[in-house]
Formats: structure tokens, sequence, C-alpha cells
């Protein structure tokens, strides 16, 4: 069941503190964001702040228990039911996915340590890691949950790991170079 949220004054809040203005837009999407739920944004109905529709159900307004009723009458759940959670699986997939990191942390230190000269190899394996770790990895919650907010997408937010990942792999065919040949003392890439 389709929801679209119809208003032009929404503005775009990556940090919410006392000094945001969240007009009844902003506190309509974030509702929806924050019960995971898909919503599409469109052209505000004149006259209206917001005109948020679920369904067949319109809402005029922001009012947070008129929403969570819109919601149940319509039949989506308050919250996701436990007891159809396959647990077993979303432990095994938990474990895959650890697994998947350790074969990438065991060898990278091994493989950085060859990519450099000996005068500056603890720099240049020191600043890339700590970009990428520290930026990429770090900011990937903020900015995954902003593409969120923003697109009214549930999903929306995997394209930032997928681009990042593409980057990577662009640059790593474009620029690392086989070090397999090259002495580790005399090197001069």
């Amino acid at each position: 069941m389709p929801i679209e949220v119809h208003a032009s004054d929404c503005n775009f809040h990556i940090f919410i503190g006392p000094w945001s203005k969240q007009t009844p837009c902003d506190r309509a999407k974030d509702f929806l964001g924050k019960a995971g739920l898909s919503f599409e944004s469109l052209a505000a109905i004149s006259g209206e702040p917001v005109v948020t529709k679920i369904g067949e159900k319109e809402l005029h307004g922001w009012d947070e228990a008129k929403y969570k009723a819109a919601l149940a009458e319509t039949g989506y759940p308050p919250k996701a039911d436990l007891a159809q959670v396959n647990w077993v699986m979303a432990e095994l997939i938990l474990v895959l996915m650890v697994i998947y990191v350790t074969m990438v942390y065991g060898p990278i230190a091994a493989f950085l340590v060859e990519l450099f000269p000996t005068q500056i190899r603890y720099t240049s394996m020191s600043l890339p890691y700590h970009i990428g770790n520290g930026w990429f990895g770090g900011m990937l919650p903020l900015l995954a949950t902003a593409i969120v907010a923003k697109a009214g997408n549930i999903y929306s937010g995997l394209w930032y790991p997928i681009i990042v990942s593409i980057m990577t792999v662009a640059i790593g065919l474009l620029f690392v170079r086989e070090p397999k040949h090259v002495k580790i003392r005399d090197e001069t890439f």
C-alpha cells in the first residue's frame, strides 16, 4: 500500500537538536522513516502544510496519534513481529559477514606493507587505511540514514556502500600495482 507525503516546506536535517526548526512535513517524514516505511514525496496540495496519504486514508497536518491510528487502520503493524524473524538465519548471515571481514583484515597488513617503499611505509599505510575506515566506513550510518531520509525509500541508503565499493574497485584496478617482483628494501615505484 503506497504512502504519499504532499508538502513543499520540507527541510533536510542530518542532526536534530534544539536549534532545529521542524515543519509539519519534517515531522511526518521523520515519523514514517523511523517506522521503517517507504514513502513518496510529492508536490504540496494548495493551502495545506502537509497532506499524507496512507492507502485510502488522508491525513491533513501533523498529529502523531492520527498517524499511528491511520497506520493501524490500513494494516501497517506498529512494530516488527519478532515471531516472524528467522533468528537462526540472521545469526548465520552475521557469522558469514564476520568471516568476510576477517578475510579482508587478515592479509591487509601484509598487502599494505608491500605497497610502499620503506622510507614512507608507515605514513603511506596509515593514511589511506584510516581515511578508508574512519571517513568512509565511519560516516556510513550517518550518510546512509540521511540518504534514506531524503529519498523516502528505506533501501536507498544502500547506494552509499555500493558506490564506495565500486570506487574502491576502480581505484584499485587503475592505480594499485602488483609488488610481487619488487625487493622490499630496494623499492623504486
